[in-house]
């Protein structure tokens, strides 16, 4: 015995507009929690946030996460390209501190998925 099939028949009502965010946003906040996915980088964030006004430098950085300075300076532009920390170029060395709201910001987006 065979059941009738029917193939017109849709599975679901469509949705109707653009729902979930736009995927510019959505690759924004990816980059964000890409950054953040890393015990390193998160570690140079709360190093970053306990520092003498908000701020560190690049020389301070290193031996506490027992890394070179290059090695910390990549993770530190992985940072900055995530929207996470500015950089201030004084002299030689980098001035790193954490971007306004940034983290809010972060936290916001997971918020606004749940």
């Amino acid at each position: 015995m065979s059941l009738p099939v029917t193939i017109d028949a849709p599975c679901c009502t469509p949705q109707q507009g653009e729902r979930g965010l736009p995927a510019a946003e959505a690759e924004r906040i990816a980059r964000v929690f890409k950054a953040l996915g890393d015990p390193t980088r998160v570690r140079l964030l709360s190093l970053i946030a306990a520092g003498a006004g908000g701020e560190a430098c690049i020389c301070d950085l290193t031996e506490p996460v027992g890394l070179s300075q290059g090695t910390v300076s990549h993770h530190m532009k992985l940072l900055a390209d995530a929207g996470l920390v500015t950089r201030d170029q004084r002299g030689r060395w980098a001035y790193y501190a954490l971007t306004d709201g940034a983290l809010d910001a972060a936290a916001g987006a997971l918020r606004a998925l749940a």
